[in-house]
């Protein structure tokens, strides 16, 4: 049979083929005229984002210093705005040369969505510090006090970070005001998809992206999330769908299939980002052990010793004196006011496993009637938090007083006692009570490796908002990725979370 006769039988007993239309655009290709005059107005934007966040970051840093220094000035009564403004100007030049390339290193001017917050942020200012002091020291620079050092460090935290969360939330309204969206599509198998959408979805102004959907590797699992098709049909759902991201949320995705799926979405202009698995988060507390025939890292444990734990430890201590000092009459007055309120003790004792499993008394002030523990068995089938916890926000037991200590986490100022004490630490995985320690699970008791704290990562992310198991991932997450800028960036944002008094109850 002659070819073409051949080929036209096979047409005829099967199926016409849907072929797909061309690629609307291919990210590798030159662009026509109208698309670069586009491209060219986008890196207009890209060019005012970051000589905006410059001007920004001299801005706060030149205030910083002039304001340690006019404060000094008038500490010692020798106010003189005049020689602190010409101070400034002097020191200002290289100051603001070592924070701008440490803040480029950092990626603290690259877009909107891959932006580090405030941890990145102390981090550098204080490698500007370090590095400041180093130059001056060996410079031959002497100094009576270093209070310009740390005094300018702790304005340049606080004008830097303020504004740049100005600076977020005015470009943010303006990008939603001009309609700027990036829709997204997660591919990958159902429990990974769950998973990293989970986390998307509760910081949307972070992600700075809108998931649309997702496309399953298997059986369409119930998350949630709305079903965009298959992976063959990738083509039509980024086109009917207007997505401007793929992101691979599955560490065992096919490399043949992902191959492929990044040159088809590169195709059609679409960017592809791939969501990092539980071995790529290890591998940043991965050290390397040299003298072996093949490359080997140790992973190790997610405790806090040495250096680490002196550090840690001596944060604690300095700034619990301190918030008890300060907060002392608060302290007495929130005391008379349990006292008077109803009959029993100011300070409620709570046996609660720490460190190691080891009991201990956490303190809170009593928020509740004398016999709440004894009540609380017939209160059980009203819990209304998942998992191991018990939580009730019409708690019967709660007095007036208490009532409003929970909502504003009042009743638990005591602990900072227990944190002198060596019992607790400021920031670290809440301590649970006897009876939801019983009903843990094996894998929920790695958080306690270490201090249980007065605030953690529960609290700025959602508290009694979220399910328990993502309450003790984020225990995990806190244990693997801990510095000291984490702990302060946590403690800043316990105080509008506690304010606000989300998720609590």
């Amino acid at each position: 049979m002659p070819v073409h006769e051949a080929a036209q039988a096979q047409e005829t007993d099967s199926p016409p083929l849907v072929r797909l239309p061309l690629p609307e655009r291919d990210v590798r290709a030159k662009r026509p005229a109208l698309l670069r005059y586009v491209l060219k107005l986008d890196t207009a934007r890209r060019l005012f984002r970051v000589v905006s966040l410059l001007v920004l970051d001299f801005a706060t840093l030149f205030a910083a210093i002039f304001t340690a220094l006019a404060l000094k000035a008038a500490l010692l009564d020798d106010w003189n705005p005049s020689a602190s403004l010409q101070e400034t100007k002097d020191t200002i030049s290289f100051a603001y040369l070592i924070a701008a390339l440490l803040f480029a290193r950092s990626a603290l001017y690259a877009e909107r969505s891959a932006r580090p917050g405030l941890t990145r942020i102390v981090g550098s200012l204080f490698q500007t510090t370090m590095v400041t002091l180093v130059f001056a020291l060996v410079n031959g620079e002497t100094f009576s006090s270093y209070y310009i050092f740390y005094g300018t460090l702790f304005f340049a935290v606080l004008y830097v970070s303020t504004a740049r969360w100005a600076y977020e939330q005015v470009t943010g309204a303006v990008l939603k005001a001009a309609g700027y969206e990036r829709r997204a599509v997660l591919v990958g198998t159902g429990q990974h998809i769950e998973a990293v959408a989970h986390a998307m979805l509760d910081a949307p102004d972070h992600t700075g992206v809108t998931v649309v959907g997702f496309i399953s590797l298997t059986p369409r699992p119930d998350n949630g999330l709305r079903s965009l098709g298959t992976l063959e049909e990738i083509e039509a759902v980024l086109a009917e769908h207007r997505l401007d991201e793929v992101i691979i949320a599955d560490p065992d995705f096919p490399e043949q299939e992902a191959v492929d799926l990044v040159d088809r979405c590169h195709q059609r202009g679409v960017r592809v980002r791939v969501a990092p698995s539980t071995m790529e988060i290890l591998i940043h507390r991965a050290e390397f052990v040299p003298g072996q025939s093949v490359p080997l890292f140790k992973l190790k444990p997610p405790v806090f010793e040495g250096i680490d734990y002196a550090v840690k430890r001596a944060f604690d201590v300095v700034l619990s004196a301190l918030i008890l000092l300060a907060l002392a009459p608060m302290l007495l007055a929130i005391s008379l006011a349990v006292a008077i309120s109803s009959r029993g003790p100011v300070f409620y004792r709570s046996v609660r496993p720490g460190i190691g499993r080891l009991p201990f008394n956490c303190l809170k002030f009593r928020t509740m009637y004398h016999d709440a523990d004894q009540r609380q068995a017939d209160l059980e089938s009203l819990n209304e938090a998942k998992g191991a916890l018990f939580k009730i926000r019409a708690d019967p037991r709660m007095t007036r007083v208490g009532r409003f200590l929970r909502k504003y986490s009042l009743d638990e100022l005591p602990q900072l006692v227990n944190v002198v004490r060596g019992e607790m630490s400021l920031v670290g995985p809440r301590p649970l009570p006897q009876r939801d320690f019983d009903r843990l699970e094996d894998w929920h008791k790695k958080r306690y490796l270490v201090l249980p704290g007065i605030t953690g990562l529960w609290q700025v992310s959602g508290r009694s908002e979220l399910d328990f198991d993502d309450l003790v991932r984020l225990d995990f997450l806190y244990l693997e990725r801990w510095s000291p800028f984490l702990d302060l960036t946590i403690l800043l944002k316990t105080i509008p979370a506690v304010l606000t008094r989300r998720g609590a109850f």
